[in-house]
């Protein structure tokens, strides 16, 4: 029987500490001008379940950076191959998802994550949106949340719709990423659970993202 953690190991602290503050900090609160609302909200231990909305490639490093803390994302498998890179990413707390079998992948790789004291992030509609919306959400941080009974905390990133907007050069366009209350996870797995675990995910957000900058 494995006993899970209440925190990231030493070393991926570390090395997230190190890239906070000699790249994505500087780039967030300078080139971005990032305000950052609601950090008291974060639990700094313990396994927790990010949802956010998504507009941008930037998100993650973002997400992770206003967290004060390591946020644990996906990566394709075969980053992970890759000498040097593949370790490196590993102890951010990247981990790796199969093509082809993305859903069960992420989801057994996200609860081992979770077992470890990571906090995992999760973008609920899965793929970027063009105005930071979540029209169409998925059930998988719901279904993750309630395996693993871990809280989740809903986060607004307002203004990376904007970054991409025209061409391929990132602009210095004004970021605002609001952190808001945690919410419980399902009590069970079944449907119905799933879905109203979702929305109060996605109304929460909205609420941040509606107080714009």
């Amino acid at each position: 029987m494995t006993l899970s953690r209440d925190r990231e190991s030493p070393l991926s602290l570390a090395l997230y500490r190190l890239f906070k503050w000699s790249v994505v900090s500087p780039m967030f609160h300078g080139y971005f001008r990032g305000h950052i609302h609601g950090v008291e909200n974060v639990p700094r231990r313990g396994p927790l379940l990010v949802v956010a909305n998504h507009a941008s490639d930037f998100d993650p490093p973002i997400v992770s950076v206003c967290m004060n803390r390591p946020v644990s994302y996906m990566a394709k498998e075969e980053l992970f191959r890759v000498p040097v890179l593949g370790p490196a990413i590993r102890l951010y707390g990247a981990y790796p998802v199969k093509r082809g079998s993305a859903d069960r992948s992420a989801i057994r790789s996200a609860l081992q994550q979770l077992d470890q004291g990571w906090a995992v992030g999760i973008f609920l509609q899965g793929t970027r949106t063009p105005d930071g919306r979540i029209p169409a959400p998925k059930l998988g941080a719901a279904l993750i949340a309630a395996k693993a009974q871990v809280p989740l905390l809903p986060v607004s990133l307002w203004g990376s719709h904007r970054i991409f907007a025209k061409g391929n050069v990132p602009r210095a366009v004004p970021l605002t990423v609001r952190i808001g209350t945690l919410l419980n996870p399902p009590p069970s797995t079944a449907r119905a659970d799933l879905e109203t675990t979702t929305q109060q995910c996605v109304e929460a957000i909205h609420r941040l993202h509606d107080q714009g900058r």
